[in-house]
């Protein structure tokens, strides 16, 4: 199968109908062309994979690069200066230097750490429920518990205070931009970020703590390394992403795709023991995960029926994979029961999300809390009025309105 001719390329991101429904077009282009060409925000073109099997094939390829930094490979924005697809965090390591890097931050993503972690995520967890309480309904869960705790976790992991969380969530912000900021805001952002890092990241050097930074310093200095602040920085960065507004969102969209069908809250009241599957079967349900993962292939490669040319930016539909009927039975059916769940959410290979434990420890806890003192949650408002957060790598919701 052809990439397809200029007749049809679709523009990307591709909308969908509503803020918890997969836009149409996922489930006709894995049946018709699993390897389209899509038009980017910045104009340049990509091919957009749709199939579980290809996403998967592709994320544990070493021929199809993380770095998009090749003087042919497509932009995802007009000016990708600083954001997430280039600057620091995507400059290229070598496979030691990662490994090593891999290993060295893996560490602290334990499960023996996440269980030490989850009392107080659970704690912080109460005391947002509290305020939301104490304020009335309707209430805004994205505003008042999906966002302030990821930042308030990724904050207390960097050991900087909880007083400059909102700093960090407009940092992170800017930096997953496709079109909501305007270059110079992403520069002076990310800017005023390495700044307050680079401040942050001496003082630990000089006075560490029981932090991630003091950890990676001790570690790097054990092994005979010296962890440069450059990589530091990169780290930091990454974490912000991972550790902030992508579970930022998918808390919001999670308790979203629970509500928005009564019986699913009613089920996870009736077996709590389901949380853990039910957080499972939300990641891989998310209709809106965002932009997708981009590769860059530097050589000709075969893609299920299709051979893929060198110089190609590709972009792995991670929500699409995850809706796959030959991976998935009743691939659009939210079965909370579902095991095993091998969704795409956190990648595959060695560029996984190393976070993902974290990520998994925060959603469980928020729902586990939000179950045992909120039993009565319902959406305020019709889950087809729920709007999308568009503009961003990351895909969310604008507001969750609740009521109990």
């Amino acid at each position: 199968m052809a990439l397809g001719d200029a007749d049809h390329v679709l523009d990307y991101p591709i909308p969908a109908p509503t803020a918890l429904d997969p836009p149409a077009e996922w489930a006709a282009l894995r049946q018709q062309c699993p390897v389209a060409r899509v038009r980017l925000p910045s104009g340049d073109e990509a091919a957009l994979l749709t199939r579980y099997e290809d996403v998967r094939q592709v994320l544990a390829d070493p021929r199809f690069h993380r770095h998009l930094d090749a003087p042919d490979a497509a932009r995802v924005t007009a000016n990708e200066s600083g954001g997430v697809f280039s600057g620091a965090l995507a400059r290229p390591m070598s496979p030691e230097i990662h490994q090593q890097w891999r290993r060295m931050v893996g560490k602290w993503f334990t499960a023996r750490r996440m269980t030490a972690l989850r009392p107080g995520i659970e704690a912080m967890t109460e005391r947002l429920v509290d305020e939301m309480v104490a304020s009335g309904a309707p209430a805004d869960l994205r505003e008042k518990l999906g966002f302030p705790l990821p930042v308030w976790v990724i904050c207390d992991m960097l050991g900087v205070p909880e007083s400059d969380r909102e700093k960090f969530a407009y940092w992170s912000d800017t930096l997953l931009s496709l079109t909501r900021y305007t270059q110079a805001e992403i520069d002076a952002a990310q800017a005023e970020f390495r700044a307050y890092m680079s401040e942050h990241i001496a003082a630990t050097r000089e006075a560490p703590g029981d932090d991630l930074i003091s950890e990676l310093i001790s570690a790097a200095g054990g092994a005979g390394h010296v962890m440069t602040d450059e990589t530091l920085l990169s780290t930091s960065q990454g974490l912000l992403v991972a550790g902030h507004e992508t579970t930022a969102n998918m808390i919001g969209k999670m308790v979203g795709m629970l509500l928005a069908d009564r019986r699913r809250w009613e089920e996870l009241l009736a077996d709590r023991s389901l949380v853990r599957t039910a957080v499972e079967e939300a990641l891989r349900m998310d209709a809106n995960p965002g932009f997708g993962i981009p590769r860059y292939l530097t050589e000709d490669a075969r893609v299920g029926d299709t051979t893929v040319p060198r110089g190609t930016t590709v972009v792995c539909g991670i929500g699409a994979a995850n809706r796959d009927e030959s991976a998935f039975a009743d691939a659009d059916e939210m079965d909370l029961r579902r095991s095993p769940n091998t969704h795409l959410a956190f990648g595959v290979g060695a560029h996984s999300c190393l976070g993902q434990s974290l990520a998994r420890t925060e959603l469980q806890a928020v729902l586990d809390v939000l179950l045992r003192r909120l039993p009565g949650l319902e959406l305020a408002v019709w889950a087809e009025e729920l709007e999308r957060v568009d503009g961003l790598v990351v895909g969310g919701l604008r507001t969750l309105p609740v009521r109990w």
